[in-house]
């Protein structure tokens, strides 16, 4: 279950285990008892009738919309009531268990690629959703990364005009270019100068992104 489900199904185990038996009283699978040594186990096969109530389900739209449940987000959004210290701690902690992932993704990756997961015959359909959780993660990292750089500066939690200009000019850049750029560079500086469309701009040869303050009414 750790291996795939856990990631992005995650439900207690005690209660996916219950499942199986379910589909063997549907007749959509069969079990048999095997032994490792003195400790038993069950093994579940699917039956053609379950293939083709599973087929059946997989063309059914679904609700293709993920939930996100991140309590680490919930905690920042409250950081205004604890100190810049604080968040700090917070979004390291979320920067180092990402790193962790990370590290298993591409450990698991290479096992898959070489052969030695359980289902060497479904690997193509594995990699797409390995593909997903690598950008999922890859995500999250560059996110603390990125709020980390930002919150580097803070002497507080408080709004002030520098963090509120930052603030506003995020909000209207394009989100492709906040994905492709937050948490690959230098921390990115507000634009001084003439007044110009809020957006941002990118260094020659340079992966900083640079947010531009709003556009004076």
């Amino acid at each position: 279950m750790k291996r795939d489900l856990h990631w992005f199904w995650p439900r207690a185990e005690s209660n996916l285990y219950q499942e199986p038996k379910k589909l063997v009283a549907h007749g959509l699978a069969r079990s048999q008892k095997r032994f490792r040594g003195k400790r038993p186990s069950t093994v579940y096969k699917i039956t053609s009738s379950g293939r083709r109530a599973l087929a059946e389900w997989v063309r059914q739209p679904g609700n293709p919309a993920p939930a996100l449940e991140f309590e680490a987000i919930v905690r920042v959004l409250s950081a205004q009531c604890a100190d810049a210290e604080d968040l700090r701690r917070l979004l390291e902690s979320v920067r180092d268990r990402m790193q962790e992932f990370v590290d298993f993704g591409e450990r698991q990756g290479a096992e898959i690629a070489a052969g030695q997961g359980p289902f060497p015959d479904r690997t193509h359909i594995i990699a797409l959703v390995h593909g997903f959780m690598d950008l999922y993660v890859d995500a999250v990292h560059r996110w603390a990364l990125w709020a980390l750089a930002e919150v580097e500066q803070w002497a507080n939690t408080s709004p002030d005009d520098d963090k509120l200009s930052r603030a506003r000019a995020l909000l209207m850049t394009p989100v492709a270019v906040v994905g492709a750029t937050a948490g690959r560079g230098p921390r990115p500086a507000v634009a001084a100068g003439r007044p110009r469309s809020a957006g941002v701009a990118h260094a020659p040869g340079s992966d900083e992104l640079a947010f531009h303050n709003p556009p004076t009414q």
